[in-house]
C-alpha cells in the first residue's frame, strides 16, 4: 500500500505499549529488534510515531531531553527508522522536522549514519565530531590496567551523577539513575577515596554494548572496559569518539574490529558541552 501524503500524516507520542511495534520497524530495516533498547529509550525519553493503517509503524524517534524538565538544557534524536515499504517518501524528514519544532530553543545532538547524515545537514545540523563502532570477543593483551575498579553500589549514585554531570555538561538524572537496572554490570574506578571514572555494561541481542564510558584518562578507561568484559561469552560492542586514539589502538589489540562510523551532529549549538576528554563512550549512541 502506497504512503499517504505526507500532509496528512498524524505523528504521536509513542508508549511502552508500542514496544513490539518498535521492535518490527527495527527489524523490517535490518537492525536488531532490540526490545531491551527500546524500552530503556522509551521509559527514559520521548517517542514519537506515526501510525501505519495497515498496522505497525510508518516511522518512529525518540528524543531524550537533559536538564530541567521545563526547559531542557540539550535533547539527543536517535532510533529515527522509516518502514522500507514507506521510505524515500519524505517520512523521515517529516519525523525530524516535528522533532525540531518540539525542541523549539533546546540545542539537539544525534549520530548520523552516513545514510542518514544528508538528511539532517539538509535540516540544519552540523557535523561536530566522529564516533568508531568496534565489536569482537575481547581477550585483553599487554600489561594490566594499574586502577583498580569495583562494581558500583547504591551509594555510589550521587558521586556518579555529579562525575557524570560534570563530563557531559548536562544533567542526565532520570537517564543515568535507570543503568543499575538496565546494565548488567555498572563499575566505577577509585583514587584515594575520590570516583576517577564510570562505566556500565548492557546487553543487547548477542552483545554486551559497553556504555557510557567516563574516565579521568586512558588508563582509567582500559581498567572498566577489562573489568566489564570479564567473564562475558558475548562478543563486545562500544562507540568511541575517535579523538581517543590510544583506546581505539587498544582495543583493536584485544579483538575488537571497527564495524562502522558515525557523524556526532548538532543543531543550535556549535559543539556538544562538558568535557570531551573524559567521555570516552556514549551510553548508547541513540541517547548520547
Amino acid at each position: 500500500m502506497p504512503t499517504p501524503s505526507v500532509n496528512t500524516l498524524s505523528i504521536r507520542r509513542l508508549t511502552l505499549r508500542d514496544l513490539t511495534a518498535c521492535a518490527d520497524l527495527s527489524e523490517d530495516r535490518g537492525w536488531p529488534r532490540e526490545e531491551h533498547k527500546w524500552g530503556f529509550l522509551l521509559a527514559s525519553g520521548k517517542g514519537y510515531g506515526i501510525d501505519d493503517p495497515d498496522g505497525g509503524l510508518v516511522g518512529a524517534c525518540v528524543l531524550t531531553e537533559y536538564g530541567p524538565r521545563e526547559r531542557p538544557d540539550l535533547c539527543a534524536v536517535g532510533m529515527v527508522l522509516v518502514a522500507e515499504r514507506h521510505a524515500r517518501q519524505g517520512v523521515g524528514r517529516l519525523l525530524m522536522r516535528h522533532v525540531v519544532a518540539t525542541a523549539g530553543t533546546t540545542p539537539l545532538t544525534l549520530y548520523a549514519t552516513p545514510g542518514g547524515r544528508p538528511l539532517y545537514e539538509e535540516l540544519g545540523f552540523k557535523v561536530t565530531g566522529r564516533a568508531e563502532m568496534v565489536r569482537g570477543r575481547f581477550v585483553p593483551r599487554g600489561p594490566a590496567p594499574k586502577v583498580s575498579t569495583r562494581a558500583a553500589t547504591a551509594g555510589d549514585m550521587p558521586r556518579i551523577l555529579r562525575l557524570d554531570e560534570e563530563v557531559f555538561g548536562v544533567d542526565r538524572t532520570h537517564l543515568i539513575t535507570r543503568l543499575p537496572a538496565f546494565a548488567d554490570r555498572l563499575r566505577v574506578a577509585e583514587e584515594k577515596g575520590r570516583l576517577i571514572g564510570y562505566a556500565a555494561a548492557w546487553p543487547n541481542m548477542d552483545t554486551l554494548v559497553v556504555g557510557p564510558l567516563v574516565a579521568r584518562d586512558t588508563e582509567t578507561a582500559k581498567a572498566l572496559v577489562v573489568a566489564l568484559a570479564e567473564g562475558t561469552e558475548r562478543p563486545l560492542r562500544t562507540d568511541i569518539d575517535v579523538r581517543h586514539e590510544e583506546l581505539l589502538g587498544w582495543a583493536r589489540e584485544c579483538g575488537l574490529a571497527s564495524v562502522a562510523f558515525n557523524s556526532v551532529m548538532t543543531y543550535g549549538i556549535a559543539g556538544l558541552p562538558g568535557d570531551w576528554t573524559r567521555r570516552f563512550a556514549p551510553l548508547t549512541v541513540a541517547a548520547g
